[in-house]
């Protein structure tokens, strides 16, 4: 290949895109992107600092949570201000090296994200099968043990995404057909043979989000053989009723990263606009709905946050 048709890494420019044939709205499109830029920050710091201040939400339920809203946190400031830079400023440059990093922080905070919705889902486990031994076998220092794994497994996963796009040769014509960098798109600019990214992305997703699922659906499985072999129906409402939280956010991660994967596996190509509201949806839409949910769903939470803001 001639160097006509190709640049080193170091030089190498993408460009970002937003939506398509909607150019002169741009700047209207960028005002629900503020807003939910806005209420994912307020909701998952607030969300943060109730638990920090209040001693009766240091439990384990709430110390997940509070896990997640800092993921949640990480994903909105890594992808919002990219996409914000190209619907407000016309700013689509982005370097591969910057593109990289993004990539990177997107798919690792979302694998820490999956892992902990199933550590989530293994609390509403103990708490409802084992009640009474629920505070003694998920102690601080177990459930901080557990954080650490979930975010050392995604950073060994991920890692290597980066790395291997890093060594390929790039297209001049390097248009992403999203405003921010993911690794589908990023692969699909290179000149190279992506043939082991391809088989490594699809390893990625099976080790991380597909063992996820399956392991999130074998514990409800058990929760709710636990649930039934309750004798008083007003005690097995009560016990699914803590779970609902956890099922609404479960939706909200996996139900467009699904739609997604379906999509490229058998779009063909086809529906790019859907591809690109999905890809938006799939980053934006949890940091955004989490802090809402719980805080709807979790009494104890519910009634600390009108105390702060009624003060």
């Amino acid at each position: 290949m001639s160097a006509v048709n190709y640049t080193k890494f170091k030089s190498v420019m993408f460009l970002l895109t937003g939506l398509p044939n909607h150019g002169e709205a741009h700047l209207w499109i960028s005002v629900p992107f503020c807003f939910m830029y806005l209420i994912s920050i307020v909701g998952n710091s607030v969300i943060l600092f109730i638990i920090k201040t209040d001693p009766s939400l240091h439990e384990p339920m709430y110390i997940f949570l509070s896990m997640l809203a800092v993921t949640d946190i990480g994903i909105s400031i890594t992808t919002i201000p990219t996409i914000l830079g190209v619907y407000l400023f016309n700013s689509r440059e982005i370097s591969l090296n910057a593109c990289l990093a993004q990539l990177f922080f997107i798919h690792f905070l979302q694998s820490i994200e999956s892992s902990l919705l199933l550590l989530m889902a293994c609390d509403r486990f103990i708490a409802i099968h084992n009640p009474l031994r629920y505070a003694s076998i998920l102690t601080l220092p177990r459930i901080a043990k557990m954080g650490l794994v979930a975010v050392l497994r995604a950073m060994v996963i991920i890692l290597p995404l980066p790395l291997l796009l890093k060594q390929f040769q790039y297209c001049r014509t390097n248009v992403l057909s999203q405003s921010y960098c993911a690794h589908r798109q990023v692969m699909t600019m290179a000149c190279s043979d992506i043939t082991v990214n391809i088989i490594y992305r699809l390893f990625t997703k099976l080790l991380t989000m597909g063992l996820d699922s399956l392991l999130i659906f074998l514990s409800y499985v058990m929760i709710l053989k636990t649930v039934l072999s309750i004798a008083s129906h007003e005690e097995c409402l009560r016990a699914l009723n803590t779970c609902v939280s956890h099922l609404c956010a479960l939706l909200l991660f996996y139900t467009p990263e699904i739609s997604l994967l379906l999509i490229y596996s058998f779009g063909n190509g086809s529906h790019p606009l859907l591809q690109i509201l999905l890809g938006y949806i799939s980053l934006l839409l949890p940091p955004l709905m989490n802090p809402i949910v719980y805080s709807m769903k979790s009494k104890h939470l519910r009634v600390r946050i009108t105390r702060v803001f009624t003060k």
